[in-house]
C-alpha cells in the first residue's frame, strides 16, 4: 500500500471518528478556545467557517472579532495557498469553493495566528487535513514570511497516534479541543 492510499485509509477512518464526535457534541464545544484566544487579544487572527462535522469555532471568533481583526481561508485555486479575507459576525457572505462561505467582498490580510481545521491529530502536532494541501501551504508561506501561530480546533476523538505525515506536511503550535489545550513544544 503506497502513502497517499495509507492517508486515504487514516482518513475514511478520523472521519467515521470526527461524525460521531460532532453528533454527540455539546453545545460549548468552543470555549477552550476561546480561554486560549483571550491570550492573544488584539492579535490578527484567521479562523474559519465550519462546513460538515468541523467544530465550530464561531463563538470564539465572535468573541475574538471584539478585540481585534479575524479573517477567513478564501482558495485562491489549486496548488496555491489560501488568502485570508477579514471577516465580522454580521458580514454578507457568498459560496466559495468546494461550497465553503466566504465574504462577500475580499479584503485580504496577513494573519499572526490561524486556527486550522483538521481530520485527525497526533500529541506531537501532526495534522491530517482534506488532502488539497491548502493549509500546509498557507502556513509554509505564512511561517517564511513572519512569526505565525498555528493552532489546531477538534474534537478530542480526532486524536490519533499513527499519522501518515510527510515531509510537506506543516506541524501545529498547540491543539484545542472541547476539553483541553495541547502545547506542542
Amino acid at each position: 500500500m503506497n502513502l497517499s492510499e495509507i492517508k486515504s485509509n487514516a482518513r475514511k477512518a478520523a472521519f467515521l471518528r470526527r461524525r460521531i464526535a460532532f453528533d454527540n457534541a455539546q453545545l460549548c464545544q468552543s470555549a477552550r478556545l476561546s480561554e486560549v484566544l483571550a491570550g492573544f487579544r488584539g492579535v490578527s487572527l484567521a479562523g474559519y467557517l465550519p462546513i460538515r462535522t468541523e467544530i465550530d469555532p464561531l463563538p470564539a471568533m465572535v468573541e475574538a472579532a471584539v478585540h481585534g481583526e479575524v479573517s477567513v481561508p478564501v482558495i485562491q485555486g489549486k496548488g496555491e495557498p489560501l488568502k485570508f479575507s477579514v471577516w465580522e459576525p454580521d458580514i454578507s457572505l457568498r459560496v466559495g469553493p468546494f461550497g465553503v462561505q466566504v465574504p462577500l467582498m475580499d479584503v485580504y490580510t496577513v494573519p499572526d495566528l490561524v486556527i486550522v481545521p483538521l481530520v485527525a491529530f497526533d500529541i506531537q502536532g501532526g495534522r491530517l487535513g482534506y488532502g488539497g494541501g491548502f493549509y500546509d501551504r498557507s502556513l509554509e508561506w505564512l511561517k517564511n514570511h513572519k512569526a505565525t501561530v498555528a493552532v489546531g480546533f477538534a474534537f478530542d476523538a480526532q486524536e490519533t497516534t499513527d499519522l501518515p505525515l510527510e515531509s510537506t506536511d506543516q506541524r501545529l503550535d498547540m491543539v484545542v479541543t472541547e476539553t483541553r489545550v495541547i502545547k506542542i513544544s
